[in-house]
């Protein structure tokens, strides 16, 4: 392994593991603090609008004061907002806190991802992605049961998450390798994602509104079905696990046999997943394991097969600009799924969140069978490789394209 990557992947994973740790934290301490599920959903909401403005305004503070300013400033100032969580527990304070913590995550996740697209050659570049996504499962799962060994009703969970932001300043900072280009800052063309692929970017915005509640108002399920905080940490790491053991075969089979097709299966577990939970959470805890986890590990790759979809469609030099548009697409889904779901459990119960996503996962199957009879497939030749894509950042689509930060032109556009 390149020396230059420890340090990387040190940062990494203690910023993956911490936020990892804070969103299923935040949605847990609210509903201890008894704040309702409408607000709740809105600190889900108002995480995912801070993410959307760090995918635009974090390349132009990094041309601006450099990426090891802006990485220790933004993990800085993530440190601080967890600390004003406890120490002002208020409902529209917490949402506020919570736009600063989605333009922070987004932030850092930029910066992290330039270093490893920079140092990442062509022959080695499936490594450092892989190793990336072993350093997200590992840091994201191991988050979570710091909940129920510290628990979440105390000042020392919030204190130790500020801690774990902090460290990460720490690798990066000291290291010896020199930060990288800026990186290009690449149009969002909403319009023109569309023309290339509105199976795409239907699917990104029914992902957003389902898994982005999910990850945001999922821990409110799961303790309103009886689940102590302990099983929580077990129920969200099962979808994360899940999710990472099923995206590679999913994605192996959307090579082989289309992506359309695997993604109509993949959703329709999910529809299937979403109705176990919906009818059966109650009945038994150990069921409510079970339906998380198939929920997740079919759910959560659809964000991956909807972006190979449309990369299948895209022409050389398209991919970067395209996927951004999607992350645009999916950003938007998922502002507001946390607020409409979090209303259906005010209104009805925690067990129709999962009725709730039955029902917008229903709208893209029947999207996706539209679009099969208005379009046909592409070839097998002429895929792509599928990739497993994070939602971390933007840069992630450029390392997955094999685009380096030093040969892109600096009006963003890319060179053919």
């Amino acid at each position: 392994m390149d020396p230059r990557l420890i340090s990387i992947y040190a940062s990494a994973g203690m910023l993956l593991g911490a936020n990892g740790l804070f969103v299923t934290l935040i949605a847990v301490r609210a509903n201890i603090e008894g704040m309702p599920d409408s607000v709740i959903g809105l600190l889900g909401t108002g995480y995912f609008f801070g993410f959307f403005a760090s995918c635009v305004w974090t390349p132009t503070l990094i041309q601006r004061a450099g990426h090891i300013r802006v990485f220790a400033a933004l993990a800085a100032i993530y440190a601080i907002t967890a600390l004003l969580f406890i120490l002002f527990v208020d409902a529209y304070f917490w949402i506020a806190l919570r736009v600063v913590g989605g333009f922070c995550s987004a932030g850092v996740g930029t910066v992290i991802e330039s270093w490893l697209n920079q140092i990442a050659q062509n022959k080695d570049r499936g490594r450092v992605l892989s190793m990336y996504r072993v350093v997200d499962l590992t840091f994201v799962t191991a988050g979570q049961f710091m909940i129920p060994m510290i628990g979440p009703s105390g000042f020392e969970i919030f204190a130790v998450t500020a801690i774990i932001f902090c460290m990460a300043i720490i690798p990066v900072s000291l290291s010896r390798q020199a930060s990288p280009p800026p990186p290009a800052s690449t149009r969002l063309r909403p319009l023109s994602t569309w023309a290339l692929s509105p199976t795409a970017c239907v699917g990104c915005v029914i992902i957003g509104m389902t898994n982005g509640a999910f990850r945001t108002v999922g821990p409110v399920y799961a303790q309103e079905m009886g689940l102590t905080v302990d099983a929580v940490a077990i129920f969200v790491s099962l979808s994360v696990i899940a999710a990472a053991v099923f995206q590679y075969p999913l994605g192996a089979m959307s090579d082989r046999f289309g992506r359309r097709v695997i993604l109509l299966t993949a959703t329709s577990v999910t529809i299937a997943s979403s109705l176990f939970l919906f009818l059966f959470g109650k009945v038994d805890t150990s069921l409510v394991y079970l339906g998380g986890m198939m929920f997740g590990g079919f759910a959560l790759p659809l964000y991956s097969l909807s972006i190979a979809h449309a990369a299948d469609h895209a022409k050389p030099g398209e991919f970067v600009e395209l996927s951004v548009g999607l992350v645009l697409f999916y950003t938007l889904g998922a502002i507001f799924g946390p607020t409409i779901s979090s209303t259906i459990i005010s209104w009805f119960g925690a067990s129709y969140f999962f009725a709730y996503t039955a029902s917008v996962h229903s709208v893209l199957v029947g999207f996706v069978v539209y679009r099969m009879t208005r379009r046909g497939g592409v070839a097998r030749s002429q895929r792509r490789r599928f990739v497993g894509m994070l939602r971390t950042s933007p840069l992630f689509s450029r390392m997955a394209a094999g685009r380096n930060s030093n040969t892109e032109r600096t009006d963003g556009a890319e060179e053919s």
